[in-house]
């Protein structure tokens, strides 16, 4: 197994690791609610092997737990921060008792808040790269990268970078001050950054696209066969596209991704990253298991001809997933 090789992430001088390793799925997400029951000791284990084999980007973020996952990267990197490209979120409030309260929060003020906290949470003096998680649509993105752009100046930040935001908004933001990097969900099962504009506005920018959930949220593993298989605690009981009818219909396409899998001598999972990476962006598969980091990793060495491109693009083209990618916060 080769070791992963560095990509510029944006214009702005940001290299980074072309795979990163999601570290969402060691703490859950809002409310508690997790992928399975968690394991400290193996997702710390899970982040040392990463580094041994390349993979130096940690994505983070102050709402997974909410707080916990900070904490746990810090805890993990402690004595070789300097080998890490951390990058850390806000944008989801968080109040005192470490609970988000269902509001988005884009306000400088709490820009800084937010960052003096996951400082302390992650242990360090300075993040790599540090997103806007959601907009806040109170909030004009002018006045949020206003503030993320004053703590480039302090050193606190390096790069900055959003999450989730249309191409206007991209636009908006990147005349305040240079955007690195856009992180948004994108694989074989959610193409909507090919349909809305946002892909091609990060590269007539100069910003680094970031594919989160390369895997369909585990979906394209081929692993899930009933929604009996997701645990009474995982998070993806919550989510429409697995719920019902929409579960059966999305299965059917896993299937046909498992057969080209099969033709090709890999696993579907490590297919479907393959596919993300022959786009030319740089991905997060997100794993708390170190076989799993491995396997996700040996991805990174499968060459996809543009047949094989082309024939994944026809058993899962763009819209051909049925269910809401997210549940509604309201």
């Amino acid at each position: 197994m080769t070791s992963i090789k560095k990509v510029a992430l944006g214009s702005q001088g940001l290299e980074v690791s072309v795979e990163g390793l999601g570290c969402m799925g060691m703490s859950g997400f809002v409310g508690g609610t997790i992928y399975g029951a968690i394991d400290d000791t193996e997702s710390i284990a899970t982040i040392h092997r990463a580094l041994e084999l390349g993979v130096t980007m940690l994505d983070t973020a102050d709402v997974y737990g909410p707080l916990h996952n900070e904490r746990l990267v810090g805890q993990a990197i402690a004595g070789q921060r300097d080998k890490y490209t951390i990058a850390t979120k806000f944008g989801f409030e968080i109040g005192d008792d470490a609970t988000w309260n269902g509001q988005f929060n884009g306000r400088p003020d709490y820009v800084r808040k937010s960052i003096e906290r996951s400082l302390k949470n992650l242990g360090t003096d300075y993040v790599d790269l540090y997103y806007l998680h959601r907009l806040d649509p109170a909030t004009p993105i002018e006045d949020t990268v206003g503030a993320m752009s004053r703590l480039v100046e302090e050193g606190k930040v390096r790069y900055l970078g959003l999450s989730e935001v249309p191409a206007d908004i991209l636009r908006q933001a990147h005349a305040v001050h240079p955007i690195s990097a856009l992180e948004t969900e994108y694989s074989l099962f959610d193409r909507g950054v090919e349909e809305n504009g946002v892909l091609q506005a990060t590269r007539e920018l100069g910003i680094g696209f970031v594919g989160y959930s390369p895997l369909g949220r585990g979906f394209l593993s081929g692993e899930i066969k009933s929604p009996d298989d997701f645990e009474a605690t995982d998070s993806r009981r919550m989510f429409p596209r697995y719920q019902g009818e929409n579960f059966y219909k999305n299965l059917e396409l896993v299937r046909k991704l498992e057969a080209s899998a099969q033709a090709k001598g890999v696993t579907p999972a490590q297919l479907a990253l393959a596919w993300v990476l022959a786009q030319g962006v740089v991905t997060i598969p997100g794993t708390k298991r170190r076989k799993y980091l491995e396997a996700n990793v040996a991805a990174a060495d499968i060459h996809l001809s543009a047949t094989e491109l082309a024939e994944l693009d026809a058993i899962l083209p763009v819209g051909s997933t049925v269910g809401a990618a997210y549940p509604s916060f309201s």
